[in-house]
C-alpha cells in the first residue's frame, strides 16, 4: 500500500501522517515513513527519539557524489539520473518498533524544475520506494507533489489532501489536484481537520464539490499538547484516532 499525504503548510498534514503510520504500525503493519516535506519534521511527529539529530539525504554531500558523481549544489553539467538507491532504506531510516523513518529533506534552488544531482537522488529514492518496496509507504509530502513523476504517480494507492476550514487550504487543495491530474495520480481523498462543528463541515463541501472526503477529524486540544510536550499525538489520548482507523478501514475495503 502507498499512501501520500499532502495539504497547505499549518493544517495538520504532518500531524495526520504521524497518526495515520503509528495506527498501522499498532496494527502490526510495517511502514517505511518517507519526510518529504523540509519544513515537517514527521519524525519528532512519530515519537523516534533524537528527532532534530537526522541529517536530511539532501544534506549528506559524500552520499549524493558516491551515487550521482556530482557535486550536491551544481546544476547542470554530467551526472547519472539513475543512481543506486535499494540500499538506502535500511541503511539510512531511523527506526520505532516496525516503522523506518526516511527525511529527504529539501533542494536549494533559485528557481522551478532543477536539475541537479540531490534532486535526482530524491526522486529516484521515492521511485524505488513506490514501485518496488513491498511494505506500507507514507509520504508526507510538501503543499505540492514535486517529488512524485507520472511512473509513480500510477503506483500510489491513495494521495490524502489534508484541509482545515479555510480559504487558502481549499485554494490549495485545487492547486494540488490540479497538479495530481497532470500526472495521472487520479485516486485522491480529503482530510477534514481542525473542525469545530457541523459548520465547518458543510462549509469544507460547500467549497471543496467533488471531492470525496474520508473522514473529519475534530480540533482537539491534545494535539496541540502534544506538539508542546514534544510527544507523539498517538501517545496523547485524541479523539483523531477513530477517524484515522475510520481512514484505514477504508484502505483496506478498497
Amino acid at each position: 500500500m502507498k499512501i501520500a499525504v499532502s495539504g497547505k503548510g499549518g493544517v495538520g498534514k504532518t500531524t495526520f501522517s504521524a497518526l495515520l503510520i503509528r495506527a498501522l504500525n499498532k496494527k502490526g503493519k510495517h511502514v517505511l515513513a518517507i519526510d518529504a516535506d523540509p519544513d515537517a519534521n514527521l519524525a519528532a511527529a512519530i515519537g523516534i527519539k533524537g528527532a532534530d539529530k537526522i541529517v536530511p539525504i539532501a544534506e549528506m554531500k559524500d552520499l549524493i557524489f558516491e551515487r550521482t558523481e556530482a557535486k550536491a549544489g551544481t546544476i547542470g553539467g554530467f551526472f547519472k539520473l539513475n543512481p543506486k538507491v535499494d540500499d538506502l532504506p535500511e541503511a539510512l531510516s531511523a527506526r520505532f518498533e516496525n516503522i523506518k523513518l526516511m527525511r529527504l529533506g529539501g533542494v536549494k534552488k533559485g528557481g522551478s524544475g532543477c536539475i541537479c544531482p540531490e534532486s535526482t537522488l530524491l526522486k529516484a529514492l521515492v521511485t524505488h520506494v513506490v514501485l518496488s518496496r513491498d511494505e506500507v509507504v507514507v509520504m508526507d509530502m510538501e503543499a505540492g507533489i514535486e517529488h512524485l513523476g507520472r511512473a509513480t504517480a500510477q503506483a500510489v494507492d491513495k494521495l490524502f489532501i489534508v484541509v482545515e476550514p479555510g480559504r487558502r487550504s481549499i485554494e490549495t487543495a485545487g492547486h494540488i489536484k490540479k497538479l495530481a491530474s497532470e500526472i495521472g495520480l487520479k485516486n485522491l481523498s480529503l482530510v477534514g481537520n481542525k473542525i469545530r462543528s457541523d459548520k465547518d463541515i458543510e462549509f469544507l463541501k460547500e467549497n471543496l464539490p467533488g471531492f470525496e472526503f474520508s473522514c473529519f477529524i475534530p480540533y482537539d486540544d491534545a494535539l496541540i499538547e502534544a506538539d508542546l510536550n514534544g510527544i507523539s499525538p498517538f501517545d496523547n489520548k485524541t479523539s483523531a484516532l477513530i477517524e484515522i482507523e475510520k481512514v484505514i478501514a477504508g484502505l483496506t475495503e478498497k
